[in-house]
């Protein structure tokens, strides 16, 4: 197999891009070094930071207490699987509900 003597239009072509590649990469520089956010060195809080995120958790929490606790004092209806608290209650209104619905009490 014999090889092809190199074409001199395609060789200067080929420098003139190598180049350019050169010219265009000083341009912009090496790339930047990347790295997960979850990796990077974290910065430390001051204090006037850190009391600021408690003050903010501490008074989240308590709504959320105020909120728990008006839920637990409403006077919604409950509903009857709430209303029925143990699994023999359960069973008993199972077996009330299946005589209710039968035709038993007929006779």
């Amino acid at each position: 197999m014999t090889t092809r003597s190199p074409d001199p239009r395609i060789e200067a072509l080929a420098a003139r891009l190598r180049k350019d590649l050169q010219e265009r990469a000083d341009i912009y520089g090496p790339p930047p070094l990347w790295e997960p956010i979850w990796k990077r060195p974290r910065k430390p809080k001051s204090r006037a930071a850190k009391k600021a995120e408690l003050r903010r958790q501490r008074k989240r929490l308590r709504n959320a207490g105020q909120r728990r606790f008006a839920a637990g004092q409403s006077r919604r209806p409950r509903s009857r699987q709430n209303r029925i608290g143990n699994a023999a209650a359960r069973r008993d209104a199972r077996a009330l509900s299946r005589v209710r619905h039968s035709n038993a009490w007929l006779w």
